[in-house]
């Protein structure tokens, strides 16, 4: 969907979908643990994948056209046209913010339905319940858990403590949104929860632009996969993860269906 709103060739799309993983299994990289492959793939990935997004850059320019990499390129805008490396950079961060945080939502959602089989079988019996659903998804089990990189802008009392200007703060979007003075018994998932003001795309100015495709993605997504399968049940339970504190979702799941 990202490449498509991007206008990438569908040809290419396998091709960016090796370069996502393969810069995320990177973002993970313990020089202590992990083989030195992993990260030089990283690297290299996020090379491929910065010269082709400026290949197409520049063969978009003087070329109008109906996708996100074509009107930048020749968008001229009330401050003048952006620079090739900020339109390639703006791409890059659509394409992997759009790719895994989307693959982990709708991994976690169909996680925790084969966990709750009663909320599956009701999904299937009411496909309009998928809308709270996926709200509930991104309260109990969000694709972010945490954002490292804030920085206070000012001196900031939180609970009686003060936070001083330049500091740096990490945010627990997951913890914030099973706060028990919030939320009415937080550790349950509960579809039919009222006023589900979760944190799942954070807040305020930083509120994720992309909120209502990645809603609508994942929507459509669990409502077809609980359609499609027949009685699915999980083969192992606990699945494997990636070891983010940032980012998280299961690798891939293993169900059985109909009879075994």
């Amino acid at each position: 969907m990202t490449c498509h709103l991007l206008g990438v060739p569908r040809e290419d799309e396998p091709r960016f979908h090796l370069w996502v993983n393969d810069i995320m299994n990177a973002v993970d990289y313990d020089p202590k643990t992990d083989p030195k492959e992993r990260r030089d793939k990283g690297v290299q990935a996020r090379e491929d994948l910065l010269q082709c997004l400026g290949e197409l850059v520049e063969q978009r320019r003087g070329r109008p056209g109906d996708g996100l990499l074509s009107r930048l390129a020749n968008d001229e805008g009330p401050d003048g046209r952006m620079a090739d490396a900020e339109i390639v950079a703006t791409a890059k961060l659509l394409l992997i913010a759009g790719h895994e945080t989307i693959v982990n939502l709708i991994a976690n959602g169909m996680l925790t339905l084969l966990r709750h089989p009663r909320v599956l079988q009701r999904l299937r019996d009411e496909p309009a319940l998928v809308v709270p659903l996926v709200e509930e998804v991104l309260r109990y089990e969000p694709p972010v858990q945490i954002i490292p990189w804030r920085a206070a802008y000012s001196d900031i009392t939180v609970a009686d403590t003060v936070i001083p200007k330049g500091s740096q703060i990490m945010l627990m979007l997951a913890s914030g949104s099973r706060d028990p003075k919030r939320f009415h018994d937080p550790d349950r998932f509960d579809p039919d929860r009222r006023d589900n003001q979760h944190l799942g795309f954070g807040s305020g100015i930083h509120l994720c632009f992309g909120g209502p495709l990645a809603r609508l993605e994942t929507q459509i997504a669990l409502t077809e996969l609980v359609r499609r399968l027949d009685r699915p049940r999980l083969v192992t339970d606990l699945p494997p993860y990636r070891p983010s504190p940032v980012l998280r979702g299961p690798i891939h799941l293993d169900i059985e269906q109909g009879d075994g």
